[in-house]
């Protein structure tokens, strides 16, 4: 799932800085001032959320791939970070490619968060046998 989330998050990433810098260069041109900034403005969010999110993705990898531990992870430095805010009324007075990116970071943001969440929730004993099959599987 983690794999998942990192090829998404890189995806979006990628589709964000197209649109921004390259192709929705003629829909903010078109725009009103205000509106104009704020979708300025709003880039910088989207970057904000993706940046969070591939950040927390690396530390879950380096979990799995035994460079952290479940602990360092739970570090307050480690964790997702806050998703800045975007306002419904000006959301809709973006072009409907821009409103497209921005609602799909703070989705995959909101996703992430939930996992995150999960993260401090007890861990069930795990039972002999699960524990020996890891075991038998990390040494193979």
């Amino acid at each position: 799932m983690i794999g998942a989330l990192y090829r998404e998050a890189m995806r979006l990433a990628e589709e964000a800085r197209a649109y921004f810098d390259d192709t929705g260069r003629t829909d903010r041109d078109a725009l009103e001032p205000l509106v104009r900034v704020s979708l300025s403005c709003e880039s910088l969010k989207v970057t904000t959320r993706l940046l969070h999110v591939l950040a927390w993705l690396l530390t879950q990898r380096a979990v799995q791939a035994g460079e952290l531990t479940r602990g360092e992870a739970l570090d307050p430095a480690r964790r997702l970070g806050e998703a800045p805010v975007t306002d419904d009324a000006m959301l809709a007075a973006f072009p409907p490619s821009a409103r497209a990116l921005i609602t799909a970071s703070m989705q995959l943001h909101r996703r992430v968060a939930l996992l995150d969440a999960a993260l401090d929730a007890p861990r069930p004993a795990a039972s002999p046998a699960l524990s020996m099959q890891d075991r038998l599987a990390r040494v193979l």
